[in-house]
């Protein structure tokens, strides 16, 4: 019988050793539900829960979703009027709130370290002909590697991640016992009461890590437990500013890998008590706004090389000078980001607040 991934070819050998790891895995570790999730536009996670009856079918079938969970905006409301004739003519396949598929990568499957016997997996949405959808931010992103590929190159990146933690000060919020004020039910939701957790204006500050240990220690038991290459958590420089530095991957594992620790350090701290948020500017008095360092390097597929290194330094260079050790391709790479700087703050600062 033909399953929905081998109709979008993507029934290879490697996916099926990776949905049968998965299967094995579900049958040892005593998982009870499985998420699938998958990341719209905004960054945020949406999905189903299954139990695990239901997973083994799906890691060959997929999942329906609402096909109008790709036209919201960040506030959740629905960009174009669906229900109207000819509203999204323009949009092959979102007609009328059409259904699409979740298909789940089996290599991104983690058990949730913050949530009791549960797993997760990554989808990225296809169209119920099998066919891809071409506003999916991963495809964009994996379209992008593949041509880059062509021309001989990968794209490593490091990511250094810049965010605010708060601690809630409205039971309800955090307390499963605690009465909930039912205006919480408003759309948006009012923003909860929070306290800072350091005053901040102490840069990399150990009596700050310290004094915000307990946050900070959720922070690495999720990140590790969901197998991210974190290497350090920092003291930054705002009151109540954070910083996570990760190892290099590849673009696309780095992309999965922000994902992964936004969505999950978020739901952990909640659990405790905390409220993260990864907005550049929290709506406070003498806040600093939180960046995004995105490192990033081309390797030679062919060798493995890091080619924006020079193999020798250029001749009549100082240690001092650019081209001491940045090769023509680098200097190429760091001329089209300034070229384009201006095309893709669009969507380096997708907000009005970052």
């Amino acid at each position: 019988m033909t399953t929905f991934a081998h109709r979008c070819a993507l029934d290879t050998p490697a996916r099926a050793e990776q949905v049968a790891s998965v299967i094995g895995q579900l049958k040892t570790s005593g998982i009870a539900q499985v998420r699938f999730s998958w990341c719209d536009q905004h960054g945020n996670l949406h999905g189903k829960t299954l139990m695990i009856g239901a997973v083994e079918r799906a890691l060959h079938e997929g999942v329906n979703m609402v096909g109008t969970l790709m036209l919201k905006d960040i506030s959740g409301h629905t960009s174009y009027k669906v229900f109207e004739p000819d509203a999204l003519a323009g949009m092959p396949g979102f007609a009328h709130a059409a259904n699409l598929v979740m298909l789940p990568d089996p290599a991104s499957f983690r058990i949730l370290p913050w949530a009791s016997h549960t797993a997760w997996m990554l989808c990225q949405p296809w169209f119920p002909d099998a066919t891809p959808v071409a506003i999916d931010t991963r495809r964009v992103l994996q379209q992008a590697l593949a041509k880059l590929a062509q021309a001989g190159f990968g794209l490593m990146c490091g990511l250094e991640v810049e965010f605010h933690i708060y601690r809630i000060e409205d039971r309800g919020a955090t307390d499963p016992g605690g009465a909930l004020d039912p205006d919480q039910a408003a759309w948006p939701a009012p923003v909860p009461r929070v306290s800072i957790l350091h005053p901040g204006y102490d840069l990399l500050s150990e009596a700050l890590a310290d004094r915000t240990h307990a946050a900070l220690r959720i922070v690495q038991d999720t990140a590790q437990g969901l197998g991210l290459p974190l290497t350090s958590l920092e003291i930054e420089a705002g009151p109540s500013q954070f910083e996570a530095v990760f190892d290099a991957t590849d673009a696309l594992t780095a992309a999965d890998h922000m994902v992964l620790f936004r969505n999950g350090v978020t739901q952990a701290l909640r659990r405790a008590g905390y409220h993260a948020t990864f907005m550049c500017r929290p709506p406070f008095a003498n806040i600093m706004s939180s960046g995004w360092h995105l490192h990033q390097s081309l390797t030679e597929l062919a060798t493995g090389r890091n080619a924006f290194m020079r193999p020798k330094s250029k001749p009549g260079s100082a240690p001092r000078d650019a081209q001491h050790v940045l090769s023509p391709t680098g200097e190429h790479y760091l001329a089209g980001l300034l070229a384009h700087a201006a095309g893709m703050a669009v969507f380096a600062t997708p907000t009005i607040n970052g």
